[in-house]
C-alpha cells in the first residue's frame, strides 16, 4: 500500500469497499475502512455504504486525527490510529484496516466465552490469519475498545505471536494489514474459518505438530 499515492489509496478504499458490500461481508452503513498516507489517513465516512463510496468524499485527517477533508469520518477512527499506533510497532508496514460485521463471525462472538474467536481448525487459518483476541463488548466507537485493542495486539507481539485481527463481539472483527487487498484476504479467510466452525462446532484443534510445521514451513503466527 505505501506504493500508492493518495488518490490510488481512494480509488483502492472504494474498490474494496464495494467488493465487500457486493459479496455480503457489510451490509447497510455497517464498517469502515481506513488507510495511513505518509501524511495522515483516508478513512471512510461515518454512516457511508461501503458499496457506494465516492473517492472524493473520504475523510481525510492528518497525522494528529484532525480531520482536515471530506465527509465527517467514522467514528471508528480513534480505535484505527490505535491499531496503527500499535502494530506499526511490530509490522511497520501495516498501511490499512478494515472492519465489517461479518455475519459468521458476529454469531461465533454472540455465545463466545473463550479469549479468542476460534481455535486453530484448519491450516490456512492459522497461516493467513493466526490468533483473533475478543474484546470485552464496548459501545460502538467507545475509546475504552481502542485502548484494549492496542493493549491486545502488544502483548501478542510481546509473546512472539503478532496479530492481524481482533474480534468485538456482536459488532465484527477488525483486520489489518500492509495492503487493503491483503487485509480484505485475510477477514475472507477468518470469516470463512467462522463459518466452517459454525457448521462444525465439534471440530477439533490441529495438534501441537501440526501448528509447529505450519510455524517452521510458513511462518505461521502461532
Amino acid at each position: 500500500m505505501s506504493a500508492l499515492n493518495e488518490s490510488q489509496a481512494r480509488d483502492e478504499i472504494c474498490r474494496v469497499g464495494r467488493s465487500l458490500f457486493e459479496r455480503g461481508y457489510v451490509h447497510a452503513t455497517a464498517g469502515n475502512i481506513s488507510v495511513r498516507l505518509d501524511d495522515g489517513f483516508l478513512i471512510t465516512p461515518t454512516d457511508a455504504c461501503l458499496g457506494f463510496l465516492d473517492p472524493a468524499r473520504l475523510a481525510k485527517l492528518d497525522l494528529q486525527g484532525q480531520q482536515v477533508s471530506g465527509d465527517k469520518a467514522s467514528k471508528t477512527m480513534a480505535l484505527h490510529r490505535e491499531i496503527y499506533a500499535a502494530a506499526c510497532e511490530h509490522d511497520a508496514h501495516t498501511r490499512c484496516v478494515i472492519h465489517t460485521h461479518s455475519t459468521h463471525c458476529v454469531a461465533l462472538s454472540l455465545n463466545a466465552t473463550a479469549a479468542e474467536l476460534l481455535p486453530p481448525i484448519t491450516p490456512y487459518f492459522v497461516m493467513k490469519v493466526g490468533h483473533v483476541p475478543l474484546v470485552h463488548y464496548h459501545r460502538p466507537g467507545s475509546p475504552h475498545a481502542a485502548k484494549e485493542v492496542a493493549q491486545l495486539i502488544r502483548s501478542h507481539a510481546a509473546q512472539g505471536t503478532p496479530i492481524r485481527a481482533v474480534m468485538l463481539p456482536r459488532l465484527g472483527p477488525n483486520v489489518w494489514h500492509d495492503s487493503l487487498a491483503a487485509a480484505m484476504a485475510t477477514l475472507e479467510e477468518l470469516e470463512e474459518t467462522a463459518r466452517l466452525m459454525l457448521l462444525q462446532p465439534h471440530t477439533p484443534a490441529l495438534n501441537a505438530t501440526a501448528l509447529d510445521e505450519l510455524r517452521q514451513t510458513f511462518g505461521a503466527r502461532w
